[in-house]
């Protein structure tokens, strides 16, 4: 027996030295996490589709990104998302190889190389004064041997080489007053045209070569304008008049200026709605909207209007597309249903539709808001059409021959809000075939694996190894697993759409454009808010499917009206919808559920009123019972106002039961000269707090002051309000306060001299951890508070827990005034940060972990021990015990704790942390441009097996074992018969 155990023993050894290492391989990368990039609402577009090279379209979006696509797919070639505030003003390609960029109000002019989307120049262009920004590159004209690219921004018109960006002069505009609305080019002269005031009209003509001043005549217009000036033709213009009922055609022919104008009802009969001249630009052409209709009308030689064509029911038109000399042709859409209709006309011939054809597209995609054309020759020489749409719901299309050819889902570009739900539970039952063919599987399986660990496994062998893999886990099923990992990300986006996306692959389940949040004339601007758990079924988790609510307004101010959509979590199906009476300036999510696990919701409006949700009369009988126990608060940032609120009874001028009126608890003036708030932070209501104790060295034990109602307070000076360095250190300050929400009571105050925001901070447990920037040092740092309950700190006695004298079992209130502590410390911190999170777990037993999205766009993992208030330079024998490390002046990043690994959640906005079931693993989801999932283990996976655990090598030394073990026996069997015979 004593050779088998040896035998055991050296396996066991073996079998822990093949898996001593943590780290996660780079054929690991996938296997529990998903990267997705995209790109955003496309506003620009330029389709280059050259014999040679790769056929592609350039594309700026709404999240600042620039970006080159693959035509035929639609994949991402290269793509570049700029800064927040770096907002892209026009796109166009200049000498056939260099795409250009002008963007931050006309500030910053880039060139990109076409092909691989490499930074070739960037100029900035500086001016005095706010205007529109103008990228025009002309046709054919050149200064000194140069190519021009003009830009107006800042009240001043630039000439920049195309070549090397350099700025071959400028003409400041600032003190002229004019609005410039156009750069038209001439043979050797630069018109530039725009209005003072609105209905002055001006125009300087400027050399090409020197940007000299050759010209300026100005006419006043015989009525005031409205709209945009739209250029039809180089010298021609049309504008609307205030009144919205004459067209007036502007001609600046060698820069004298005239211009006529026409009613509107010349042109069509019976019109009584309001006209609007459409963007599209369309040579000797203008396309006019009024009521149903699309009118798309000629400006003749004599500057008349004549209407050429009428459209019904036309939704978007594009711009002009030159397919062959002295040929254009032009593209617009009728809605009918699902079904789409392309149209594409020759501008020249009325009746001559080069193409018609009929798409059908998922309603949830909304209505076609953009669309951009390109033409290509078929086989038998004649022109075809391919049409790129861009969608309500901000995703792109590419149509070509009445088809789909590809979509990309980029309204998921812009998340606003994020929540999560359960799977289906799996239902019991399996058929025999299932079962054999599992078995079979896993056979399988097997002898793969221990062709791998014994590496006798062939190419082939590896491939399906790592399939194998993936299938192994079961992360893509639509059903709960044991361990939590598998649940439904919900998303709600700008574009006032809902996707659910499963965390095993990131692939959408589905998607629903709310039908109440869509733009209508009952509600013009829609903004989706937020998005909440409304029903989440435990006890009834097999009959009944949980349902979320999404929260919206019909406007961006808070006097707008409201609107509420319920969405069945598994099957995406608007179950109902709400537009309600009253207005949202708050929605606060209470701790109760009724019969159905409905939870409830109290909406407070901009009157000082609290409504109820559900209206049902359970719920009121649920709240009237926990009616004394219901707080909350508001801030009021503008006006340095923190107040306390509780509910007081029903509301005396409104016959509504689920109505109440509420009255303020207390408030907190800040003093506003002297400080602003700049960000507020609470603990989450659904964080699990394993003990409220935490041992010291020597066994000493604090109490952590644990409650959900705590607020952090950070104010800054007015001085310091701005961008870091706009104060000095003796002008910037920033004040930190932590609040008993229920009674107003400050629990602690700090001061930080010479710092300044932003400010990010995260709060969990009885610890808050905050992000600043200190003017001194010239570096960020990050601080750490913690808050104990100095009120049972005397439960330390062996005789009180013997005799039942403590205090642990009292019930907790804020009333009571406990005696509070803290410890805080301070540490430098390499990078700024866009968002902060902390880990969650089901028991919250796991060691915390802080996730910060760096300025890199990334997520770094860092250890909550790292900022222990408690670290000193020098721990003791008993402090190295309890795990605290020494202290430095600055905080750890290392490579590895990236949970990103190399990737970028470009435009990184936010991180969500959702526990998983099993005690060590938190999923995180991070989102911005990009969306990223992983899941981490803080304290590693001790409570399971690891993916790469070898199951082959455990079942080889199972087997060698019992043959050891029946080889020993058998000797010993003889050796026993030997000795009986001696």
């Amino acid at each position: 027996m004593a050779m088998a155990i040896r035998v055991f023993l050296l396996l066991l050894l073996f079998l822990s030295s093949t898996n001593i290492g943590y780290s996660l391989f780079e054929d690991q990368v996938g296997l529990m996490d998903w990267h997705q990039q995209y790109i955003g609402k496309v506003k620009h577009a330029l389709f280059h589709t050259q014999k040679t090279g790769r056929k592609r379209v350039l594309v700026s979006t709404e999240e600042n990104v620039v970006a080159s696509l693959d035509l035929r797919h639609g994949e991402i070639f290269w793509r570049h998302v700029l800064g927040t505030d770096d907002v892209v003003d026009g796109l166009d390609i200049a000498l056939g190889k260099y795409v250009i960029t002008l963007s931050s109000d006309g500030s910053i002019l880039r060139a990109w190389n076409l092909p691989d989307g490499q930074m070739v120049w960037e100029t900035s262009l500086q001016g005095s004064k706010q205007s529109k920004s103008i990228l025009y590159i002309p046709k054919n004209l050149k200064a000194d041997k140069d190519d021009l690219i003009l830009v107006f921004g800042k009240g001043c018109l630039y000439a920049v080489s195309g070549i090397d960006g350099e700025v071959l002069w400028r003409k400041d505009f600032a003190g002229e007053s004019i609005e410039v609305s156009r750069i038209i080019q001439s043979t050797d002269k630069i018109y530039v045209a725009g209005f003072v005031g609105s209905s002055k009209f001006y125009v300087y003509g400027l050399n090409a070569d020197t940007g000299e001043l050759l010209k300026n005549d100005h006419t006043i217009l015989p009525c005031d304008t409205f709209g945009e000036l739209l250029s039809v033709s180089g010298d021609k213009f049309v504008v609307l008049d205030k009144m919205r009922s004459k067209i007036l055609t502007i001609n600046i022919k060698n820069g004298e200026i005239s211009y006529k104008q026409k009613p509107i009802s010349d042109l069509i009969k019976d019109s009584s709605g309001q006209a609007v001249i459409l963007p599209s630009r369309l040579p000797e052409l203008f396309a006019l909207r009024i009521d149903s209709h699309l009118l798309t009308i000629k400006v003749t030689n004599e500057d008349d209007l004549v209407l050429v064509d009428k459209i019904n029911n036309a939704a978007v038109v594009s711009d002009a597309l030159s397919i062959s000399e002295g040929q254009h042709a032009f593209a617009f859409i009728q809605h009918e249903g699902s079904n789409i209709h392309l149209f594409v006309k020759d501008i020249n011939d009325r009746n001559g539709e080069l193409l018609k054809e009929s798409i059908i597209i998922d309603h949830q995609r909304g209505n076609i808001e953009r669309i951009f054309i390109n033409n290509y020759v078929r086989t038998d020489r004649s022109y075809g059409f391919r049409a790129l749409m861009v969608m309500e719901d901000h995703s792109l299309l590419l149509i070509q021959q009445g088809e789909i050819v590809w979509s990309r889902e980029d309204g998921l570009a812009s998340v606003v809000d994020v929540t999560t739900s359960e799977l289906p539970v799996e239902k019991e039952g399996v058929s025999v075939a299932k079962v054999e063919q599992n078995l079979f599987e896993w056979l399988k399986g097997h002898v793969l694996k221990l062709k791998g660990t014994l590496m006798i496994a062939s190419p082939e062998d590896v491939v399906a190894i790592q399939a194998l893999r993936l299938r192994s886990s079961e992360k893509s099923k639509m059903t709960r697993d044991h361990n939590g990992f598998r649940k439904l990300l919900i998303v709600l986006t700008r574009a006032r759409k809902v996707f659910a996306l499963h965390t095993g692959d990131g692939r959408i389940v589905w998607s629903i454009l709310l039908h109440t949040l869509r733009k209508t004339e009952v509600c013009e601007h829609p903004v989706g808010l937020n998005i909440y758990q409304w029903q989440v079924p435990h006890h009834h988790a097999l009959d009944e499917n949980p349902s979320i609510v999404v929260v919206g307004r019909c406007g961006p101010g808070l006097a707008a009206p409201a609107v509420l959509s319920f969405i069945d979590a598994y099957t995406g199906k608007e179950l109902n919808s709400l537009r309600l009476a009253h207005t949202i300036a708050q929605v606060i999510p209470l701790p109760y559920t009724d019969s159905t696990e409905q939870r409830l919701h109290l909406i407070i409006d901009i009157d000082q009123h609290a409504y109820l949700y559900p209206r049902t009369p359970e719920a009121i009988d649920i709240l009237q019972h926990e009616f004394s126990n219901v707080y909350w608060y508001s801030v009021e940032a503008d006006n340095g106002v923190v107040r306390g609120h509780a509910l007081k009874s029903n509301c005396i001028h409104k016959m509504d039961e689920y109505c109440f009126d509420f009255r303020d608890l207390w408030s907190i003036v800040f003093p506003f000269e002297s400080e602003k708030i700049i960000a507020t932070v609470t603990r989450k209501s659904k964080e699990v707090v394993h003990t409220q104790a935490k041992v010291m060295t020597d066994y000493d034990v604090m109490y952590k002051y644990v409650s959900n109602n705590i607020l952090f307070v950070a104010n800054a000076a007015p001085k310091a309000m701005g961008e870091i360095g706009t104060a000095t250190p003796e002008e910037a300050w920033l004040v930190i306060y932590i609040i008993d929400t229920v009674t107003g009571r400050i629990l602690h105050r700090m001061t930080h001299h010479g710092c300044q925001g932003p400010v990010r901070a995260v709060f969990s447990e009885n610890w808050v951890v905050y992000h600043y920037f200190n003017l001194r040092a010239h570096r960020y740092e990050m601080s750490v508070i913690e808050v104990y309950d100095q009120s049972r700190a005397d439960n330390k006695d062996v005789w009180k827990f013997v005799l039942g004298k403590h205090n642990l079992t009292s019930p907790m209130s804020s009333y009571y005034r406990p005696e509070v502590t803290t410890k805080s410390q301070s540490y430098f911190f390499t990078h700024s940060v866009k968002a902060i999170d902390v880990t969650l777990t089901s028991k919250g037993i796991t060691s915390k972990q802080l996730l910060i999205g760096t300025i890199g766009d990334q997520v770094l993992a860092l250890d909550k021990r790292f900022l222990d208030p408690r670290r000193t330079l020098n721990p003791s024998q008993a402090e190295k015990e309890e795990g605290i490390i020494p202290l430095t002046d600055s905080l750890p990043i290392v490579s590895q704790s990236y949970i990103t690994h190399s990737l970028k959640v470009e435009g990184l906005r936010g991180i969500v942390t959702v526990p998983a079931k099993l005690e060590s693993t938190s999923l995180v989801f991070a989102y911005g441009v990009d969306l990223f999932f992983t899941q981490i283990a803080p304290s590693r996976t001790y409570d399971s097996l690891t993916e790469d655990f070898s199951n082959a090598l455990l079942l080889l030394t199972i087997v060698a074992l019992v043959a050891a073990i029946f080889v020993t026996w058998v000797l010993s069997e003889r050796k026993d018969l030997q000795e009986k015979w001696k």
